[in-house]
């Protein structure tokens, strides 16, 4: 398929690019949440109103398990829930409406948080801003996926997923500054900068056209031309991209009437398509992350690892370099399935190291100094590997007609495997519980290398493909290895279809030439 930016490069493209970066922003106050929230739960401010003391713990105060998995869990349950709702809410609203109202639902459940001394009211606002959450990260993906050009689309994700690691390390940073305060400020300056990005998005919004593919999907046909005309540099070629989307989502109509929920399972394209997007997703919780970067800082605290705060900032300011070096590069080499499996081997092998140290010397400096060694190490994995390569290949492999639901779907199933984590996670390290600590790898190291082998067997490789020739490669049920080197022909509409439609312009004119005749017949 001919895009529109063919040829070009990153600064002609620099209005779609400016775009998607403003929606791939949604992820920054989700980083900022996890960064704060995971800090909060270590800060004796917070502790005082919501914990108990503790005079076994290092630092006089702890939090019980059961609440610091509702504390922790319930926004990644709510996320879960909004992420299911995305297929039925795209039906009637656009992927800039979406956000707008998560906007507004992730302000009204900050202020509960900030309000409240309650437990009942940090659960409620934990829940709804991950309402909030969901629907940020499943339409800012679909309206990046959708709108970028194939050869950018990539970079884009990447730049979607280094702000959740940049407002991971913002709340860390903030964590770090605030903890010593005492009283409630400690931790109400970190809650108060979630604000900041769902202010600038709601305004930002305003200035950018909604996503051609869901416009032409709800025919909506002129303002998709108007939106890939704002997007693309060369205006000349707009019209053939506009045709390619078009004829995509005609096939796709042809094999399949309806567009629900259902129709994600009913017809075996549709249904490989959605097992592997959900498949793809998940493997970020399957490689054990969410342990890192939900509990990083009480997990450093309760190792008796240095400086807790410290260490959590310098692992978070790794990632973020990781991720902004990955975003080099993804344009050109960019490999899904290779980066992907590299990826999870160091988040595997780097949890085997640390639960195994840890097992035969607890506590110890050296020990110590292995588990942030091995947590610097697996952030490269994952941030620079795992995370942006989860979401993109997860992103890419929805139908067209069915992509809301899909996706969605696949977020949903990737935030309840991440509220798994969270949720089980305090039984496993909390030092009032089971008491593992670090051995929690024994966990996840096995589920990384599982994953691998998924991977090679099943991950189709659909690097610089347009979502358009994804479709056809999945219609031509080609098995994933041969996806790569795969030649598409660019044919969307079925023979039959072309067939029928000239058949009929034949008969038409056919019969229009015998009536002229006969009437001049008669007139003589």
């Amino acid at each position: 398929m001919l895009e529109a930016s063919t040829g070009s490069g990153l600064l002609e493209n620099w209005k779609c690019l400016l775009a998607c970066t403003l929606v791939s922003m949604s992820p920054f106050q989700y980083g900022i949440d996890f960064g704060a929230i995971g800090g909060l739960q270590a800060m004796p401010g917070f502790l005082e109103v919501f914990g108990h003391k503790d005079p076994t713990s290092p630092i006089g105060y702890n939090i019980s398990p059961g609440r610091q998995q509702l504390i922790s869990s319930l926004m990644t349950l709510g996320a879960f829930i909004s992420s299911s709702s995305a297929g039925f809410a795209a039906t009637w609203l656009g992927r800039r409406q979406c956000l707008w109202l998560a906007s507004i639902l992730c302000c009204a459940s900050n202020i509960i948080m900030m309000a409240t001394t309650n437990l009942s009211g940090i659960y409620a606002g934990r829940f709804f801003i991950g309402l909030a959450n969901g629907w940020y990260m499943t339409f800012a993906q679909l309206y990046i996926q959708e709108s970028a050009p194939a050869r950018y689309r990539g970079l884009m994700i990447s730049v979607f997923q280094s702000w959740t690691s940049i407002g991971t390390l913002i709340g860390t940073v903030v964590d770090n500054s605030t903890h010593a305060i005492l009283g409630k400020t400690s931790y109400l300056i970190p809650l108060g900068i979630i604000y900041i990005i769902p202010v600038l998005m709601s305004i930002g919004l305003f200035f950018i056209p909604e996503s051609p593919r869901w416009l032409v999907l709800v025919e909506k046909h002129e303002q998709a031309k108007d939106s890939l005309l704002w997007m693309r540099p060369n205006a000349a070629a707009v019209d053939d991209e506009l045709n390619e989307i078009q004829a995509a989502i005609l096939a796709e109509k042809e094999a399949a009437s309806s567009a629900s929920f259902i129709d994600i399972l009913k017809n075996p394209i549709d249904r490989r398509r959605t097992l592997l997007a959900v498949a793809a997703v998940s493997i970020q919780a399957a490689s054990g992350a969410m342990f890192m970067i939900a509990y990083g800082t009480y997990f450093f605290e309760m190792a008796k690892v240095g400086n807790a705060f410290q260490n959590t900032c310098i692992l978070t300011a790794v990632g973020v370099a990781v991720i902004i070096l990955n975003s080099c590069v993804i344009s050109k080499i960019g490999r899904r399935r290779v980066f992907l499996m590299i990826g999870m081997f160091i988040c595997g092998v780097s949890q085997f190291i640390v639960a195994a140290v840890y097992h035969v010397s607890p506590g110890t400096v050296s020990t110590g100094k292995v588990i942030v060694a091995m947590s610097v190490i697996y952030i490269c994995g994952y941030n620079g590997m795992v995370a942006t390569y989860a979401w993109l290949a997860g992103g890419e492999i929805p139908s067209q007609r069915l992509r809301s639901y899909t996706f969605g779907l696949a977020a949903a199933v990737g935030f309840a495997g991440a509220w798994l984590a969270t949720f089980t996670a305090p039984y496993f390290i909390n030092p009032d519980a089971l008491n593992w600590g670090p051995e929690y790898g024994w966990i996840w190291g096995p589920s990384c290398m599982i994953t691998i082998v998924w991977i090679y067997l099943f991950l189709p490789e659909i690097k610089n493909r347009t979502l358009e020739e994804v479709d056809e490669m999945f219609e031509a049920r080609l098995p994933a290895r041969k996806f790569r080197q795969y030649v598409c022909v660019g044919r969307h509409v079925s023979d039959e279809k072309v067939i029928a439609e000239s058949d009929d312009v034949e008969e038409k004119v056919w019969k229009n030439e015998k009536a002229v005749a006969e009437a001049t017949v008669h007139i003589e």
